[in-house]
């Protein structure tokens, strides 16, 4: 799935997908300080827990360690001619992302205590 935006109903979407992919999980979403995570309007189903970084610590995040992984494999000197293009490889690259290697480079202690 490709969100148009990154705003309270794109995040709802994701969070209904989330929940409905993943229904028998109990899932911890880690999220930054973007406006649309913390919205008065976020509809949070209930196997999701939001988690939340404190304040100006990327290093927190895992996501960052994935977009360094996404970078690798796919967008090194490249220039591409449409926004479709980067949105195509950006797919395929995410979608070439296994479990066990989105775990190796995203776990963290204090995730994995989390649980």
């Amino acid at each position: 799935m490709v969100l148009p935006y990154s705003n309270t109903v794109c995040m709802n979407v994701f969070l209904q997908e989330l929940s409905t992919t993943y229904p028998g999980d109990r899932i911890i979403l880690v999220c930054d300080g973007a406006s649309w995570h913390s919205s008065k309007d976020i509809i949070l189903p209930e196997n999701i827990q939001m988690i939340f970084l404190p304040p100006a610590t990327p290093e927190m995040n895992p996501i960052e360690q994935i977009w360094k992984e996404i970078h690798k494999r796919g967008f090194r000197n490249e220039v591409f001619h449409t926004l479709n293009m980067v949105i195509d490889r950006l797919c395929e690259v995410m979608s070439s992302l296994s479990h066990d290697v989105i775990k190796s480079i995203t776990a963290r202690d204090w995730i994995i205590e989390c649980i």
